[in-house]
Order: structure tokens, then sequence, then C-alpha cells
């Protein structure tokens, strides 16, 4: 099967559809833009079933490039048959393809190999053809000793060590252990003698004995982090029945060949000194990539969740950075997220100062006038929530509501070189209130400054590979921004380098001319920018808005080389493109149904999936997609754990989704879980989805709260 038809099988799509997708990743094309704009090409392939066309693209061609090295490799040690040329062609995965290198991979100085230079292969041969009748051991080996070699006990001890590296070797005796390893064998992990586990956070794991096909990868991911920090040991056990049955599929001892109890030697030294570690770390490796494959996906959808919050427009937020000795940072924000003012309070031990802490917030409220308040979710946060919700109730704050936000990565993001550049004049604890106010108003315009490793939004996530991590993250980032769309005018370099075809340095590049030059007052003007070519204007400008600009258009999804069928259309509706929303909706009412569209794209020779973007934009232009989610939970009055009543239904919203469960903020100091059982069938929910709960148990002295479903 050639890449594509392999590919098309695995997402189950046409393989006319991968090879046109194929070849426009080929021809340097981004993923958002072949999914926004091809989709004529590629039969309507959405951006998922796109990323994972150039993962496995990308996947098969390092398999080719490793194929290619291992053919290479083996020509010219003068080994490669042509019945091993074919199979290592056949070979479908790395694992197989390493599998038959094995036997001919260089390797450094072995037990084996020693013995090979001492001229005892022959006698390894002899061993494995198991002959039925042969002189004595001793005469056997005569011919074999020498200085190095004395006696015959050592020849035969050499000959085993050779024939043990080629059971071990034998790609099919790995890949038969394997699979029985990975499906009947055994995983063990047992505390360390001395091991120091003061919290006790691997308890679970001191005496855990389980199948490996049963693991999951939290637990894989947990016990990793264990063995790593000399807690944990862990050995995966493969039933005697197994590897032996394995072996016995290609090595026999004959029962009546003087040399079988030779091979018996050598079989069970190859198990226990070469096959089964390596068998092991096989299977420890597997559990890994799937573990870590698993805990990256995750991370993923939860960031997406996170980033597609609905963003709180026209508020003027209050940020407050709770703290303890350092004090709560507090910074205003107005509706653009202009800082209005700074300051800190000390409402908290050891300074205690709550009656001043409490007026300086009710002066800035009302001087500003403050409409949410936003409460950063660290140290200290739920007792400066009373101390917010007391003003709001007390008359001091009534026009403002309050909410908590998650102030993961707002620390990173005020030290960066990008905080001293947005916030010059501001300490650096300070910009961390400004963040939290900012991330209200807009979050994905706030979060793509920071690193979304540090959102904290996924489970284990140092503890995978960073580079695959940091891949999947920055996907992600990247198809959420082009699905939003980006004010050219006002995005910062953070958010443009995000959009399809620019990239750190171009976005630098248009951020310096548009503070050199104002405001960008069309689409068109973009192809001025130094750097900026036709390429990366093609793949841009669609995912550009530039408001109240000289074309009605360029605030709209539609590209510019889809112009000239919006303007008939809007031609045909007796419209031009200045026509107002209002008036787009009632002349265009109808024209989205399939027939009208179908009979329309056949008249102007334009593609369906097009024509349907382009009207859907010419109705609703430029719209975000996030104003269809719910907003966030605003609240006037605080919670305690002391308040929590078994049987009690409250709102809250998810705060990080995991393997066994979900943690909600249902507004007290400590998050609730939602535990996987608890889930109703067919139920799905991310991170900052607003859902029912219900009070199942609270442990007050543990801080821990059971939630069940409420919806």
């Amino acid at each position: 099967m050639t890449h594509v038809e392999q590919i098309a099988a695995q997402i189950q799509a046409r393989p006319a559809q991968v090879a046109a997708a194929v070849e426009l990743l080929d021809a340097g094309n981004t993923l958002p833009f072949i999914a926004r704009y091809r989709k004529e090409a590629t039969g309507g392939l959405d951006e998922e079933q796109l990323r994972q066309i150039s993962r496995l693209l990308d996947s098969l061609r390092a398999l080719d490039k490793r194929r290619q090295t291992i053919l290479d490799s083996i020509a010219a040690q003068g080994q490669l048959t042509p019945e091993l040329e074919t199979q290592l062609h056949a070979a479908a995965t790395l694992t197989e393809l390493e599998d038959l290198y094995q036997p001919y991979k260089p390797k450094r100085r072995t037990r084996a190999s020693m013995a090979r230079e001492h001229g005892l292969q022959p006698l390894a041969d002899l061993i494995l053809a198991q002959p039925r009748a042969a002189d004595s051991l001793e005469r056997l080996a005569a011919p074999y000793l020498s200085e190095s070699i004395p006696t015959a006990a050592d020849a035969w001890a050499g000959a085993r060590d050779i024939v043990a590296e080629m059971i071990s070797d034998h790609a099919g005796i790995r890949q038969q252990t394997r699979q029985k390893a990975l499906q009947w064998g055994r995983l063990a992990s047992h505390l360390r003698d001395g091991a120091a586990d003061e919290r006790r956070i691997f308890q679970t794991y001191y005496e855990l004995e389980l199948p490996v096909s049963r693991l999951r990868p939290h637990q894989v991911l947990a016990l990793n982090r264990g063995e790593k920090e000399d807690v944990l040991r862990i050995n995966v056990e493969v039933a005697e029945r197994d590897w032996r049955g394995a072996i016995g599929s290609h090595f026999r001892p004959h029962p009546r060949s003087p040399l079988a109890g030779q091979l018996e030697q050598a079989i069970a030294d190859a198990a226990s000194r070469l096959l089964l570690p390596a068998i092991e770390r096989d299977v420890r490796r597997a559990l890994t990539e799937t573990a870590e494959a698993h805990a990256i996906q995750v991370f993923a959808v939860n960031l997406r969740n996170l980033l597609t919050q609905p963003p709180l427009t026209g508020q003027i937020v209050m940020g407050i950075d709770p703290g303890y000795r350092t004090g709560c940072k507090v910074a205003v924000v107005d509706a653009t997220g202009k800082v209005l003012d700074t300051t800190a309070i000390y409402p908290h031990p050891p300074q205690r100062q709550t009656a001043a802490a409490a007026q300086t917030l009710s002066h800035l409220a009302q001087q500003h006038g403050v409409t949410v308040i936003a409460i950063g979710n660290g140290t200290a946060s739920r007792e400066t929530e009373e101390l917010v919700a007391g003003l709001i109730q007390s008359g001091a704050a009534a026009a403002a509501q309050y909410l908590i936000v998650n102030e993961a990565g707002a620390s990173v993001y005020s030290a960066s070189e990008l905080a001293r550049a947005e916030l010059p004049r501001l300490d650096v604890t300070m910009r961390g209130a400004v963040s939290i106010a900012r991330r209200v108003q807009d979050p994905l315009a706030e979060l793509v400054k920071i690193d979304p490793r540090s959102i904290g939004v996924g489970l284990y996530q140092h503890d995978v590979d960073q580079k695959q991590l940091s891949e999947a993250l920055d996907g992600v980032v990247e198809s959420v921004v082009n699905q939003v769309g980006v004010d050219v005018n006002t995005a910062s370099p953070a958010l443009l380098q995000y959009v399809a075809g620019i990239g750190p340095k171009l976005a630098q590049k248009i951020a310096a001319h548009r503070d050199e030059n104002g405001p960008f007052p069309d689409r068109q003007t973009l192809r001025q920018v130094a750097g900026l070519g036709p390429k990366a204007f093609e793949q841009a400008a669609g995912f550009l808005r530039v408001r109240q600009g000289h074309n009605p258009l360029d605030a709209s999804a539609i590209h510019p080389e889809s112009y000239g069928i919006a303007v008939q259309l809007l031609a045909q509706a007796g419209l031009t493109p200045a026509a107002s929303l209002a008036e787009r909706e009632a002349a265009l009412a109808g024209w989205q149904e399939r027939t009208k569209v179908a009979a329309l794209a056949q008249a102007m020779n334009a593609g369906i999936p097009t024509l349907s973007d382009i009207l859907e934009q010419l109705i609703r232009p430029g719209r975000d997609p996030r104003a269809d989610l719910p907003a966030p939970i605003l609240r006037r009055d605080v919670l305690s754990l002391d308040d929590l009543r078994v049987g009690m239904r409250l709102q809250g919203t998810v705060r990080n989704v995991v393997d066994f469960g979900a943690f909600v903020d249902i507004g007290v100091k400590q998050d609730g879980l939602l535990h996987r059982s608890q889930w109703p069938r067919h139920e799905t929910f991310g991170v900052g989805d607003v859902i029912d709960v219900t009070i199942l148990q609270v442990e007050t002295q543990r801080g821990r709260i059971s939630l069940g479903w409420g919806g």
C-alpha cells in the first residue's frame, strides 16, 4: 500500500482526499488554511483529520528513512539476502524493523562476540543443529581449545553464549514474547528499601500487581515518576510458558540429541540474561508511549476548552493576585485592557490590615466603575474572596460581581520579556494582577502570552515527552486562534504569531509596521510589511480582521481570493459590500438553503463548501465562535465547606479534566471531584464548562468534596 492508501484506511477517508491533503501540505500550506479555504480539494476534511494526516505522513516517512538506513547497514556488512530485504520492506512498524535489524545491529563487545572471536561459531551451530548422534562433548570441543579457551567446558560455555544471543536477537521470538507480555504479562511495583516518601504520594503503588493490559495511562505515569524518584521498584513478569513457547517455536531441544542439554542451558540463559530484560524495556516503553500520548491528548483537549472560554467584553475589571506575607496585588483595567490603576493591600496575616484593604478596594471600585472583580486562585484566594464578597454585600462595591480565575502561568508571564515590553513601568509582581484581570476580558488573547505547558490544565505534563507536548499544545493554540480570528490592528505579537503563515518574527514586523504607520486600513496593506510575501499573505489574510477599514469584507473570514464571489452574491441580492448587517440578513434570508446554494454554486462556477462559508460570513461577518458558549459564573456571595450539605445542588465551573474525573470549582476553598463513575453515560464536558452538580460527601478536615452529577 502507498502512504496515501495506508493513511486513508487508518482515518477512514477516501484516498483522493488524502492525496489532495498531502499535496497541499507538501506545498507549504498550513493546516488552518487547508481546513478553511481548500475544502473542495480535500472533500471537506476538518482540521483534526488534516492533523492526523500530517502526523501519520511524518511517521511513515520517518519509517522509510529508518528502513533505508537499516538496508544500507546490512548491505554494507554483506549480509542482505533477498528474503531479508523482502521482510524489511514489508515491515509496517518501527518495532518490526528493529526486530529484524537486531541480529545485524553493531553492538559493543558481548560475551557472544568474544566467543565468535575465539572461533566458537561452528560449535554454536552444532548446538542449534541438535544432531542425533555425535562424539562426546570433550572430543567435539577439542578442535576449538586454545590458550584463551583451555577446557571443553569453556568452549561449550562460549558456544552457549553465541546461541543465547542468537535466540534473543531472533525477530520472531521477540515479537511473540512481546505480544504475550503485553497481553498476559503482569507489572509489579514495590516500595524500595529505605525509600523516602514522606508525603506518601506513591502509597497506592507500594504493593501493586496488575496485568499489563489493564494499566491505565495515569497509573503508568505515576509509576514512572515513583521509579524516577527512587521510591518504587518496578518489574514486568512474563510467565515461563509464554517465553518458552515463543522460543520453542523456533529452537527446540531434541530429546535424542546429546547436545539437548547445551541448548536447554542456552535457552534458560537467553531468557534470563537477554530476552526478558529486553522485552521488559520494550513493554515499559510501549506503556509509556501510550500513556504519554494519552496525557498529551488530555492536556490538548483541556487547553482548547480553556482557550475557547467566552470573553467578558465591555467590562471594567479589577484583578487581584492574592498573597499573605507580600500582600495582594491589585490592578484595574478598562474595557480594552488598558491599566487604569494598581496598588497593593495587606488584609491577611501577618499584617491583617483588613479595614484598610477593604477601603482601598471600595475606593478603586467606585472611582473606576469596576463591574467585575477577578481573583486569582492561588494562595489566600478564598480569604480574598470573603473580603470581596463582603464588600459587594455591604454595598461598598455593589455594582460588581466576582469570579475566581485560574492564575496558572501568571508569574511566568510577569517575568517574561513580553510582559516587560507591554508593562515596562510595572513591578513584576503587579503584572500578574494585570494578567488575571485581562484573562477575564479575553482568555485567548491573554493566555497565548504564556507557554501552554505553564497553564496547568493537564496531568503529569512534566513527565511526558516535552517536544511532543509542545508541538501538540502549539497546534491547539494555532487552531483556536485561527478559528476565532485576529484583529490585526489590536492584537499583540504573541497572538499574531499563531496566525497561519506568520510566526514570531513576522508577528513582530507586523506590530512594528503598525506602530510606525498607524492601523492597517485594509488587508492589502499587509503586503507592505517587510518579509510578508505572497505565500504568507495567502495563508494569513483570511484569519486577520480589519474592522472599520476601507473594505467591509476585510472584517469577515472571507478570504481575499473569494472577494469576487462575495461581491457577485451581494450584487444578485441588490447589495454592495457596504450594505449594513440588517440589510444583508434581510436580503440573503433563505439563501443558505442547500438547493439554493447548489444552484448558486453551479451558476457562479464555485464550490459549494466555499459558497456556504461566504454566505455565512456575509450574514454574520467575523462572528466569534466563543459567543455560543456559556459565560463564566459570576458570584456575589461566598460559600465555605461548612455551608455544604449532602444533597445540595450547585453550579460549578470545570477547572481540569483528567482520567479519573473532573475537578469542579463550586465556589468554596477546595475544588470538588466529580469522579468518572458519577458521569452520566455519553455525557462529555471540558475545562470552562458550567455544569450542575450535587454534593455527595464533604471531608472538612481533609478538604475533600465528592460530587455527583446534578444535570
